[in-house]
């Protein structure tokens, strides 16, 4: 199959779809793979680290996608790409459809075969292709709050794990996910008190056996939120419905609780965000202010590490593309139950109900969808 890698276009995304070690392996397997002139070059890959894995050179992103059968990406696919987007098409990228209409509707009428890595399973129920991202951009969470919190960043002025004879910061995780442990991870680390809030006393306790003393889990149906919000210097909002719209947790009236200067960090914000007055920005313009809260909102937040996000996302993506590949997408899709999970739109119809339900469209089965 002929796999085409266009240069990202999203503003400060530095990633790509693939490092030229997975180009390599696709080549071993005999498929032909064209990759767009210096798109790897910001991830630390150039043009000849392709060539010699066997890719050839596009020299822009009409040729990629006229050519190829297969586009793999990192970020959903922007307009100008959507209108690029061939019928019968396979695009395999992040797609976080539930918070996109406009381009839930571009991709149906493109009539092509997308598949989003947000929404691929595995036996455990668990996101393996939106994981290695979620443990990124959870561990960037608390660095970037820690940054905004200084006071030339209009911050509270206060370092995340205090100093001799001051207190540390309060850090205030929302969702115990891979987000939630990665962002502790970063938190506990810099010896902030941190509170983890989530639903299910199970993921609690396997928290509890990670962390120690150094966490306060907080069963979401047993506390008083509104004190917890008031009490944090630093909020991680990273609460994920698959493929859905993510739960507004934080309103506009709790923001009036919060400390003057304290800081929001919503990982959410790809699927809608988890506070109210969240928006999306991005790594060159990332906070802004509401209330006297900073609210840092940027929806591509591994893409300011692009080398590490992408090499830890080809681990994941990679198995999934070579079955693609190898056996097609009816083939691959029919026989793996978690890569039919992936299966968003296909040639027209809305495959994955919680965005047909969002976005009033009839909803299709993706084993429907791959009969018709």
């Amino acid at each position: 199959m002929k796999i085409g890698v266009p240069k990202e276009i999203k503003p400060q995304e530095n990633r790509i779809g693939l490092t030229p070690e997975s180009v390599k392996t696709l080549v071993s397997e005999g498929h032909e793979v064209i990759v767009e002139n210096d798109g790897g070059f910001e991830a630390g890959f150039d043009n000849d680290q392709y060539t010699k894995a066997g890719a050839k050179i596009a020299n822009n992103a009409s040729d990629i996608f006229n050519d190829a059968e297969i586009i793999v990406k990192v970020k959903e696919p922007q307009k100008v790409e959507v209108d690029m987007i061939r019928e019968n098409q396979i695009v395999y990228t992040y797609l976080h459809l539930a918070a996109a209409k406009e381009l839930t509707e571009g991709l149906i009428k493109t009539k092509s075969i997308n598949i989003a890595y947000e929404t691929v399973t595995d036996d455990n129920g668990r996101l393996p292709l939106l994981a290695p991202m979620s443990a990124v951009a959870g561990r960037m969470s608390v660095q970037a709050g820690a940054h905004c919190l200084e006071k030339n960043q209009k911050g509270r002025g206060v370092l995340l794990g205090g100093a001799p004879g001051g207190e540390p910061a309060n850090v205030l995780i929302l969702g115990g996910g891979v987000v939630g442990e990665n962002a502790a991870i970063i938190a506990t680390g810099m010896k902030a008190k941190v509170h983890i809030v989530d639903k299910s006393e199970a993921r609690l306790k396997q928290l509890v056996e990670m962390f120690g003393d150094k966490i306060i889990p907080e069963q979401s149906d047993k506390i008083d939120l509104n004190k917890l919000v008031a009490e944090a210097d630093l909020l991680v909002g990273g609460v994920l419905i698959p493929g859905a719209e993510a739960p507004k947790l934080v309103t506009k009236n709790m923001l009036k609780l919060m400390k003057r200067g304290s800081v929001i960090v919503d990982v959410a914000i790809d699927q809608g965000g988890c506070v109210e007055t969240s928006k999306p920005t991005t790594h060159g313009e990332p906070t802004y202010i509401v209330d006297d809260v900073v609210h840092y909102c940027v929806a591509n937040m591994p893409g300011g590490v692009p080398r590490t996000s992408t090499i830890a996302l080809n681990n994941a993506t990679l198995p999934f593309l070579s079955n693609l590949a190898n056996k097609g997408y009816e083939k691959a899709l029919n026989e793996d139950k978690n890569f039919l999970a992936g299966l968003n739109v296909h040639k027209g119809h809305v495959t994955y109900k919680a965005v047909a339900d969002v976005f009033g469209h009839k909803y299709i089965s993706p084993e429907e969808a791959l009969k018709n």
